[in-house]
């Protein structure tokens, strides 16, 4: 697929897929198509406000592969459930008495076909592109909670965004991550103790994935704690710049 920016927009005429174009979204009938075709309508950017750039089913997250070393554990992933999907800009609401929470700025794959079993010769070949991913996680419930379902598993604990970048290889992008204007330890893909590709093979030997589903692949630069009123922005080289704010989860009910 050509190089392309995919956003996901809310705009005066509702909820479209769009390509990202300098004066502003083109609207897409479907993402998932190998020519992206526009419907001839273009939305400023004043009047479109960023969406997370797909509405998955499935999220699956890598655990220990944040560096060399965890090559020596056995691969290992998690689900998060799809209402931990949030979007540019959107809140990330911090429940009370959890403890220490951190942000983690990584790369996500979006998934662009159905994919089972895949192989290091065909998985590049199921992918989108790819997105900015915030897995936020809660440091205290993850030493008590084996399998992480509290740990990240929390309303609005997946940021994604701000959109979708084709075209782009996946093998050594660097990834930074700065919470309250200040930048902790970068790293870049490489890094990763498997490759993106061997992620997309292990998850797939145990679960389909299909269109829009998305595989995060693990935070290979430093990660800090956030708390109310913090604002955290991920960044991934080529792809883009994913901010968030965190409040406090009794202010989002009271703002909804």
């Amino acid at each position: 697929m050509t190089a392309r920016r995919i956003a996901r927009i809310a705009h005066p005429g509702g909820i479209h897929h769009a390509t990202v174009e300098p004066d502003g979204y083109a609207l897409i009938d479907d993402p998932f198509t190998k020519r992206l075709r526009h419907n001839g309508t273009v939305v400023p950017t004043r009047d479109a406000r960023l969406l997370a750039p797909v509405t998955p089913r499935t999220v699956v997250g890598m655990a220990h592969n944040t560096g060399p070393a965890d090559r020596q554990l056995p691969p290992q992933a998690f689900l998060k459930p799809a209402t931990t999907v949030a979007g540019p800009g959107a809140p990330i609401p911090l429940p009370t008495g959890i403890g220490r929470v951190d942000a983690e700025a990584e790369l996500a794959v979006v998934i662009g076909c159905r994919a089972t079993r895949l192989t290091l010769s065909n998985a590049a070949e199921h992918i989108l592109g790819l997105t900015v991913a915030n897995d936020v996680t809660a440091r205290d419930l993850q030493k008590s909670d084996p399998l992480w379902f509290a740990a990240k598993g929390f309303d609005g604990w997946t940021p994604l965004g701000p959109w979708i970048a084709t075209g782009l290889a996946p093998d050594d992008l660097s990834i930074s991550l700065q919470v309250d204007g200040v930048d902790l330890q970068a790293a870049g893909t490489a890094e990763l103790a498997r490759s993106v590709l061997e992620c997309l093979v292990y998850v797939t030997s145990v679960l389909t994935l299909h269109p829009g589903d998305v595989v995060l692949t693990g935070a290979p630069g430093g990660t800090g704690p956030i708390t109310a009123g913090s604002t955290v922005t991920a960044t991934v080289a080529g792809v883009g710049e994913l901010h968030n704010p965190v409040c406090a989860a009794e202010d989002q009910r009271e703002v909804a």
